[in-house]
């Protein structure tokens, strides 16, 4: 029976939001001031919603590579093969061409 993969952005962002809550109640346990510990409580917020953004964005990229990797190479123009006998000029047989 096979797992599912642990939900590592998930857990991240669930410590980094904990970390949120964290830092400003003992700031101001330390003697920080209400405006200190606001200002340290925003800019911990903005930092993860920018590494959420950033790591879900990842994730993203992840499982599109993933996916095409299973697809079939395509050539410049779209066509899926090597692309070795098209285009240009073709003889009939061993005739030589002009």
């Amino acid at each position: 029976m096979e797992r599912p993969a642990p939900d590592t952005a998930g857990d991240l962002i669930r410590w980094a939001s904990f970390s949120c809550a964290l830092v400003p109640v003992v700031l101001l346990g330390y003697g920080t001031s209400l405006a200190g510990a606001a200002g340290a409580a925003l800019g911990l917020a903005a930092v993860t919603a920018v590494c959420r953004l950033l790591l879900r964005q990842s994730e993203r990229g992840a499982a599109r590579a993933s996916a095409e990797e299973g697809a079939p190479r395509r050539g410049r123009h779209g066509r899926v093969g090597s692309g070795a006998h098209r285009g240009g000029r073709h003889s009939g047989g061993d005739t030589p061409v002009d």
